[in-house]
């Protein structure tokens, strides 16, 4: 009987595309804010990674502190990001920034995180789980991914971020969302975007990588390419359990990772 590679193999991933320098408020980008994330990168043997603070926080990133970021970490491929959300009450605005600075931009994360509440993420643990109470949760899942397709929608989005993140307190739907989930990879697939492999779902209450395997599975099958993401708010959270990904990733048959430079996208393969 032949051995089965995937569970001797060890992948090395070299991108985080997905993290918060600025955590959840504005701090201008500096040589102070910005270092310790290219030292920690370093540090685990990362290559690749891409700035996408909160289009909330627009205000902070500095395009000429990244350059300078870039000049002085010529080893690492350093990307200006941003992660569009659908926040109703600052996300207009941040649209509008992203619109004005498309050509300084590599990378945009699109993401959900409100649904009814206009003050609240639904992600927020704990207190967003009350979002869910007395909920029918079918009906929320449906307006989560009709949400998630109307960001798609804008034309400004490269890839998106934990795509399944409506399961973060747990709440699973009772009728088959594969119809749903089918539709929205289709609408991703269309426009030749990608989606994330996020590490954050082993932090939260769910315990599960966003997206779960059979919808990574389904993505693989319609060859939509994948980026991998921590969702880091500390530098010291980077690449936080890539070993597991990178298990998973191998695992499961994927062998290359997407990367952007101005909006285009590769495919890198992974390296043992």
């Amino acid at each position: 009987m032949g051995v089965d590679q995937s569970s001797t193999t060890h992948y090395q991933l070299f991108s985080d595309y997905h993290l918060h320098p600025q955590g959840h408020r504005v701090q201008r980008y500096t040589e102070e804010l910005l270092q310790p994330w290219a030292d920690s990168a370093r540090k685990i043997g990362l290559k690749d990674i891409a700035f996408t603070d909160h289009d909330r926080y627009h205000a902070g990133v500095d395009f000429d502190e990244i350059n300078r970021l870039r000049e002085r970490n010529p080893d690492l491929q350093i990307r200006a990001g941003i992660e569009l959300d659908n926040d109703p009450i600052h996300s207009p605005a941040g649209r509008k920034w992203i619109e004005k600075n498309w050509d300084k931009l590599d990378f945009v994360l699109g993401s959900v995180h409100f649904l009814e509440r206009a003050d609240q993420m639904f992600d927020s643990v704990p207190d967003g789980a009350a979002q869910f109470q007395g909920r029918n949760i079918d009906a929320m899942h449906d307006e989560y991914f009709r949400r998630l397709r109307e960001l798609v929608a804008t034309g400004l989005v490269d890839s998106l971020a934990h795509l399944d993140l409506i399961k973060i307190h747990g709440h699973r739907p009772k009728a088959d969302i594969g119809t749903l989930v089918n539709e929205t990879l289709e609408f991703i697939r269309a426009r030749k975007l990608a989606i994330e492999l996020s590490t954050a779902g082993w932090r939260k209450p769910v315990n599960e990588l966003y997206p779960g395997d059979s919808i990574i599975e389904l993505a693989m099958e319609k060859g939509i390419p994948f980026t991998t993401a921590s969702d880091a708010h500390a530098h010291i959270q980077l690449g936080d359990k890539f070993a597991n990904l990178a298990h998973k990733m191998a695992d499961i048959g994927i062998r290359q990772v997407c990367i952007f430079e101005k909006h285009k996208h590769s495919e890198m393969p992974l390296q043992l």
